[in-house]
């Protein structure tokens, strides 16, 4: 009796749980609330766009000239440091080497100068004495004939050791702009942003994801905006923008234009929203503000609002019109 009741039993006990799952999965998934409040455009007619901060100077990837060895870092992030200044030594040693022969051989060849100086004025000297002699039957024309040569040949090498010598301060000025090459410079005046070499550690040269060193100038700060390439023809460089930094709404300034790089580029700054178009093309305006009102940092995001005209509300005073002309007879 227990078996003949056990299995269906079973089977509304399975056909409730499966009713019960399918009622529960079609539940809509409750929406999670936004962490903060995202910010709303202050006008009528706008184009949002997602502004990034970044130094007037543009953030700086301070690269190598040539590939070595980290010896040293003269600067830490946050440093001021002038133009010109040291921003880290690559190692020396072979450079170094090289020099000390580089003068070796300049030491060289001045002295074979001196040399080739003596040995020409004393064939000069033979010479003229040849020349200067009226009767000439006191010496042969063969003779008077070697010193010509004689003096001519030193005065070749003469001419030649002086261009070794210009070979020589060449080859050390070569050297020593190789050596001043090993020293990184800061290219402007600014403050360090980041520093991702150590001591120790191989610098290459070329494009790095990851620059060796990050350098900017903040004492005026600029708001990189995106602005879709749809949107494009509504931007006017006359337009009132505001940016409010993302995270806090409550912190809002007024930009003023800067400049707008005229190249439309493919978007590269993400803001993370699942519904954000990659595959686009942005016009980017960068807007300078007064980096007091804001608790910012270099890198961080905004949200950018620019006023646009509307152009709903001329379609709609068109239409109207049409309108009330009625058709054309």
């Amino acid at each position: 009796m227990q078996i003949k009741y056990t299995l269906p039993l079973l089977a509304v006990a399975g056909f409730l749980f499966a009713t019960y799952t399918a009622i529960n999965s079609n539940n809509p998934t409750p929406i999670a609330e936004a962490i903060t409040e995202p910010a709303s455009a202050p006008f009528k007619a706008f184009i949002a766009g997602a502004g990034i901060i970044e130094a007037q100077s543009r953030n700086i990837a301070i690269g190598t000239p040539l590939p070595g060895i980290v010896k040293a870092i003269a600067v830490k992030v946050g440093d001021q440091v002038k133009a010109d200044a040291p921003l880290f030594y690559l190692d020396d040693l072979d450079t170094l080497a090289t020099l000390a022969i580089k003068r070796a051989d300049l030491t060289k060849a001045k002295a074979d100068v001196t040399i080739a100086k003596a040995t020409f004025n004393d064939a000069k000297s033979l010479s003229d004495l040849a020349e200067a002699v009226t009767d000439r039957r006191a010496i042969s024309a063969e003779e008077l004939l070697k010193r010509r040569n004689a003096m001519l040949i030193t005065k070749a090498r003469l001419e030649s050791a002086l261009a070794l010598v210009q070979q020589a301060e060449a080859n050390l000025a070569d050297t020593e702009t190789t050596l001043s090459r090993l020293i990184v410079r800061a290219p402007v005046e600014g403050e360090v942003l980041q520093v991702n070499i150590r001591p120790g550690e191989f610098a290459p040269t070329g494009f790095l994801n990851t620059p060796l060193l990050l350098l900017g100038d903040l004492n005026q700060l600029h708001v990189r905006v995106d602005i879709d390439e749809n949107d494009a023809w509504r931007f006017d460089k006359n337009s009132k923008a505001i940016a409010f930094l993302r995270g806090n709404r409550s912190f809002k300034v007024d930009l003023s234009l800067a400049y707008v790089e005229p190249y439309v580029v493919p978007k590269k700054s993400l803001t993370g929203d699942s519904n954000e178009r990659v595959d686009t093309r942005v016009l980017q305006a960068l807007y300078r503000f007064d980096r007091k009102q804001l608790p910012i940092y270099v890198g961080q995001q905004m949200d950018v609002f620019i006023e646009a005209r509307d152009y709903s509300t001329n379609k709609d005073s068109e239409n109207s019109q049409n309108d009330a002309k009625g058709p054309s007879s």
